[in-house]
């Protein structure tokens, strides 16, 4: 005998139409944009304050290699560039919750309901990944890329090391948002294989080339320097390694789950 009732998880799949996921597009975007200038609004209280977070990198490095060199202002308008700048990366991470949040309340539209629990995890962890991979930059890596820059003899006695601030400012705020994006490789990977889009076993087998693709993103997104390159390839495999660890972690437990 056949029946019209539909499994629970199988409701509410495939009744928006193109135009209603286009109305649900532009209503996600608008959110999330407003989040984002509610949130700059507040970081323009904070702006000098987080700019000085952004070049502490180079600071820390200045004192630990026992060099006194200060930036420079080059363009009349710089640091107030610097200032805006720093208030819209500082508005980017305040809002990143409200932002992943809306993301993936519009792809879970088109997911089954039991997926859909899915994006109440996925949302605040993007959050937290993002916020991580910014500040493991800043925090580890940064200072330790402008030590061996600083600290580089070319052999030239007539090189004077001044940095500017524009430069300097944007050299921490394109790799910061580089490793915050970077990080949130485990989840990609762990929504994919939730999906079904990739198997446990090819993620496995894929090892030695994602490590060689680590190497190839690292060389395109960051500046053309090796410390740079190494910096982001290594930290992106690692996170490539947990998001594996993850799924395994996911499939016995759903073995366990079955057997019992």
């Amino acid at each position: 005998m056949q029946t019209d009732v539909q499994p629970e998880a199988e409701k509410d799949v495939g009744r928006m139409s193109l135009g209603a996921h286009l109305d649900e597009l532009r209503f996600r975007i608008g959110l999330a944009l407003g989040g984002f200038v509610a949130a700059f609004c507040v970081s323009l209280a904070a702006g000098k304050w987080f700019a000085g977070i952004i070049l502490s990198p180079y600071a820390a490095a200045m004192a630990s290699a026992g060099i006194e060199v200060k930036l420079q202002a080059v363009q009349p308008a710089e640091p107030f560039l610097v200032y805006m700048k720093a208030a819209l990366v500082l508005a980017a991470l305040l809002s990143s919750p409200w932002v992943f949040y809306q993301l993936w309340a519009f792809v879970s539209a088109g997911l089954h309901r039991h997926e859909r629990r899915f994006v109440r995890i996925v949302a605040p962890a993007c959050a937290l990944l993002f916020a991580g991979g910014v500040l493991f930059f800043l925090l580890a890596i940064a200072p330790w890329i402008f030590r061996f820059f600083m600290q580089f003899d070319l052999g030239i006695d007539y090189l004077t090391y001044q940095p500017a601030v524009g430069q300097t400012a944007d050299f921490i705020l394109t790799l910061a948002t580089v490793f915050g994006l970077a990080f949130q490789t485990p989840v990609a990977i762990v929504f994919a294989e939730r999906l079904g889009l990739v198997a446990y076993e090819s993620l496995c087998r894929a090892r030695k080339y994602v490590f060689l693709g680590a190497f190839v993103v690292g060389a395109v997104l960051t500046p053309p320097d090796v410390i740079s390159q190494i910096a982001l390839a290594l930290p992106l495999y690692v996170l490539y390694e947990g998001g594996v660890w993850v799924c395994r972690f996911r499939q016995k437990r759903q073995a366990a789950k079955s057997g019992a």
